[in-house]
């Protein structure tokens, strides 16, 4: 079948489902298969419980004319995204759609949703739901735009090279951010020069389609990297299109923005000065955008962090900080940097291991380890088999449910607590 027939089905059911227990009646179903799994074998259960389609690349043994065979799901999934891409260039008002793609070590999805918070004032913006940014979730974001977009922002995950230049041929960017180039997935990247150089595929992009860059001004290696797009904002502390700065950041961050009245205090519910940067590019990309001043500081200030991002939880006599979403050797430092210098008594620290690191792997949490022990903390747990042959003097559990028994057995009281780890290691199970 080809695309232009897939599309006029796709137009008819306008809602993709990869999961047969979320399956609703009327989805498409594409049968994608994984080292781990193979949906194929489920095209006919999709079929029986509602769906109005499954495109599938795998004889199913039972002839059915809702069952679609393809070469490959996976890719006709995203050359669906890319054809329906390219008809909301121009939304039915025929107007240009902007289509901004983020990504980046650490920030990329607080600044997708700040950014959303933002746009969404003033615009019908679309943007990636939770972190669905890899080689499935892109698509599947694409699919779900209508055609009443006026902004779509699409977040773009990566752990190897070629990956950001994949997605770009059918996300098609119109706009870009590289939030910052750290240490994350090392193993994939081979290192900060692989970082930046599978990162940067995004700015290439913008390069040769004449696109339009959000750089972070204080980042030299982003400056580098941008060279040679024609149109670039800056945001940063010094002396950028949108230049601002830390206030407070002892509790909830408040920030401030240069030559502006209403901008010179924003409250913020995010915890950390590292959220600076996030804050300052969603009014970088307010202004370019034309959305008021106004609008700008209340989406800001009304924006609240979930799913364990910089979120600041006050349970019964303790306040903490859940930033379990993720962690790597870059955004540990900064998590450490700033709870260090947070006010609070009987500081407690729960650190998951980090993911991804290749060899680097020992050496990343020894040096994670020789930053902690620079200040004075109550208490610290070591979250992890990743610690196993490190030296420290630290408490050292091996997953988040002994943490949680821990946690639970000690009846912790007035302390301040951080608790950060990868994804996988589950550290918000500490609060359960």
């Amino acid at each position: 079948m080809q695309i232009s027939e897939l599309y006029k089905l796709f137009l008819q059911h306008p809602s993709i489902e990869t999961d047969t227990r979320k399956l609703k009646p009327g989805n498409l179903f594409f049968a994608l298969k994984g080292p781990n799994y193979n949906a194929n074998h489920f095209a006919h259960q999709a079929i029986n419980n509602g769906a109005a389609y499954a495109i599938v690349d795998e004889d199913t043994g039972v002839p059915d004319e809702r069952i679609i065979k393809v070469n490959d799901v996976l890719t006709t999934l995203q050359a669906l995204a890319l054809y329906h891409r390219e008809k909301l260039s121009v939304n039915k008002d025929g107007k240009n759609v902007p289509f901004i793609a983020i990504t980046g070590s650490n920030g990329k999805t607080t600044s997708k949703e700040l950014l959303y918070a933002v746009l969404s004032t003033t615009y019908k913006t679309y943007a990636t739901e939770g972190n669905l940014n890899n080689h499935i979730g892109i698509p599947l974001t694409i699919l779900k735009i209508k055609d009443d977009v006026e902004i779509a922002i699409i977040e773009m995950g990566a752990n190897h090279l070629k990956e950001i230049e994949g997605y770009c041929k059918y996300a098609k960017p119109t706009h870009g951010i590289i939030t910052n180039c750290g240490k994350a997935h090392l193993e994939g990247f081979g290192g900060i020069e692989g970082i930046r150089k599978g990162k940067g595929e995004l700015f290439d992009y913008l390069k040769k389609h004449d696109g339009t860059a959000f750089i972070m001004n204080d980042y030299d290696y982003l400056v580098t990297m941008s060279a040679g797009i024609k149109s670039i904002i800056t945001y940063g502390t010094i002396e950028a299109d949108v230049t601002g700065h830390v206030i407070r950041s002892s509790g909830l961050l408040e920030a401030g923005v240069k030559g502006s009245q209403l901008l010179q205090s924003i409250k913020s519910n995010l915890v950390g000065e590292y959220n600076l940067p996030n804050i300052l590019l969603a009014i970088a990309a307010g202004r370019y955008f034309k959305v008021t001043e106004e609008k700008i500081k209340s989406a800001i200030e009304n924006y609240f962090p979930s799913n364990s991002r910089s979120q600041l939880i006050l349970k019964d006599s303790n306040k903490i900080i859940l930033d379990a979403y993720n962690a790597n050797p870059s955004s540990m430092k900064a998590a450490i940097e700033n709870f260090a210098k947070m006010d609070g008594n009987e500081k407690i620290l729960f650190l998951g291991g980090m993911k991804e690191l290749g060899p680097d792997s020992f050496k990343e949490h020894q040096l994670l380890i020789d930053l902690v022990k620079k200040y004075s903390w109550k208490q610290v747990i070591l979250v992890g088999s990743e610690f196993d042959k490190t030296t420290h003097p630290y408490i050292h559990l091996q997953n988040s449910e002994e943490a949680r028994q821990w946690f639970t057995n000690k009846h912790i009281k007035n302390s301040t607590i951080l608790i950060k780890g990868s994804r996988s290691t589950k550290m918000e199970k500490v609060l359960d």
